[in-house]
């Protein structure tokens, strides 16, 4: 396979930049370039001080060549990484020089897919890599390992095993159709079928709880002007990021920024005060935290005691029946250090108001807190924890973070109820069989066991050049 080269280290200046040199003729290409020990004869995992040579026989730089033979690089092929130092044109004119001696600039992500084709991994465990390239914070972290390990992968495997198993059988009836014979039970298969369809949608359902872990989730603070709504950004951030002022209305845009609290990257999003606009600018504010509140995976919604309870939440009743069932939200019952036990005032008038809150079981926690001086604090960001991971253990369990991944698993499920209502109406062994494989296939796609060109070039067009 054709030798390609790229930069793996970010882009800009820094101590120590790394370039990678992979495929068949890595080791004489880098020989060509090399004033030291031949790269050719040295152990695998080895690491060499020699210097890169220029065209003309000068040095462009001392550096170390670390070298891992084929079978045992990240590729699989033949690999040279050389070390060199930091300054951008130094990495230009040595990645120049070794496409000059016969290497090919690498394409996005072409080392992590030639790592694929060369079985070193699979295709999820290869996302798994990007995912922990981009991971933002200790959680994304924690689930793109798990998934660069392959432990997502051994999950999809056994499931599929698991109906090839049952697709076996049932093609076996097929192969003696005319005898009449039925080599699958068809109350087992049922079984089996719903035990596995019950762990796909066990598995699609941690998806929307993934996705938050791995993005950020977006929290929006919302509430009336002077709700203590920059406050509490600002006590959330631990930064002066919101201006914060006793006049109604000072923050008319949408201010937003972003925090690690107990691991989980949050995304805090103050908006404007909700009330009757005094003005165009106001209004414009206005529409913009109400479009902000309704794309929420959290909405802290405030409630100032110092002002009449009731339009407050009759308001919040307005906003929430506009929401998404699944939005989780807190009501929070802001100033607990001027007006402490407004929370049972609270708490006392929410049954007589009308509100729909009391009648879900998705009804928002109500939580006494002061954004000034920081009381209650602790018990919102342990909340905040509990509806981000929304019942879900990222330590302990397997969570879906892939969108991909995700749509192939609510194909296979769908394939799944199509095989188990055909075999309740008795139907025969090929209209099984058909809807069973389409299942099988969609977990096949999750980890490159079945794959398409178009399908690898999407997927690693994301990925940086020198991954």
């Amino acid at each position: 396979m054709e030798t390609i080269v790229a930069i793996t280290t970010p882009a800009g200046t820094g101590g120590i930049a790394v370039i990678r040199l992979s495929g068949d003729n890595a080791f004489a290409i880098a020989d060509s370039v090399w004033k030291g020990k031949s790269l050719s004869s040295v152990p695998s995992h080895s690491a060499h001080l020699g210097e890169i040579l220029a065209s003309d026989g000068s040095t462009l730089d001392q550096a170390v060549a670390t070298i891992y033979a084929a079978g045992h690089s990240f590729t699989g092929e033949p690999t040279v990484e050389f070390s060199i130092h930091g300054a951008q044109w130094l990495q230009r004119e040595v990645l120049t020089r070794l496409v000059e001696a016969g290497a090919r600039p690498a394409g996005p992500g072409e080392f992590s897919q030639r790592a694929v084709m060369n079985g070193r991994m699979d295709l999820a465990q290869a996302e798994g890599v990007a995912d922990l390239i981009a991971a933002s914070s200790k959680a994304a972290h924690r689930l793109a390992t798990r998934q660069m390990k392959g432990d997502f992968s051994r999950r999809f495997d056994v499931l599929r095993e698991r109906m090839i198993e049952l697709a076996s059988l049932l093609e076996l009836e097929l192969d003696f159709s005319e005898e009449d014979v039925e080599f699958a039970d068809r109350s087992r298969l049922i079984a089996l079928c719903s035990e596995a369809k019950a762990e796909i949608d066990s598995l699609a359902s941690s998806f929307r709880t993934g996705r938050a872990l791995k993005d950020g989730v977006a929290v929006v603070i919302a509430g009336i002007p002077n709700a203590g709504k920059s406050t509490l950004l600002n006590r959330l951030l631990e930064d002066e990021k919101a201006i914060v002022s006793d006049i109604a209305g000072t923050t008319r845009d949408i201010i937003e920024d972003t925090a690690e609290i107990d691991g989980i990257l949050y995304r805090f999003i103050d908006t404007a005060g909700l009330r009757e606009a005094t003005d165009e600018v106001e209004r414009i504010g206005i529409d913009r935290a109400e479009a902000r509140i309704r794309t929420a995976d959290i909405l802290l919604y405030l409630i100032d005691p110092t002002s009449p309870l009731p339009p407050q939440l009759d308001r919040f009743d307005d906003i929430r029946s506009r929401l998404s069932d699944a939005t989780p939200t807190i009501l929070l019952c802001t100033k607990s250090d001027i007006r402490p036990e407004a929370i049972n005032d609270l708490s006392a008038l929410i049954p007589s108001s009308g509100t729909s809150i009391p009648a879900t079981d998705n009804a928002p926690q109500i939580i006494s807190i002061s954004a000034r001086t920081g009381d209650g604090l602790g018990a919102l960001t342990s909340a905040l924890k509990k509806l981000a991971t929304a019942g879900h253990d990222p330590a302990a369990e397997l969570i879906i973070t892939n969108l991909r991944h995700y749509e192939a698993l609510t194909a296979a499920s769908a394939a799944l109820s199509r095989t188990l209502e055909a075999m309740e109406l008795g139907l025969s062994a090929d209209l099984i069989a058909q809807d069973l494989r389409e299942s099988i296939h969609h977990l096949g796609l999750i980890t490159g066991t079945i794959t398409t060109d178009t399908l690898l070039h999407s997927i690693f067009a994301r990925f940086c050049i020198g991954k």
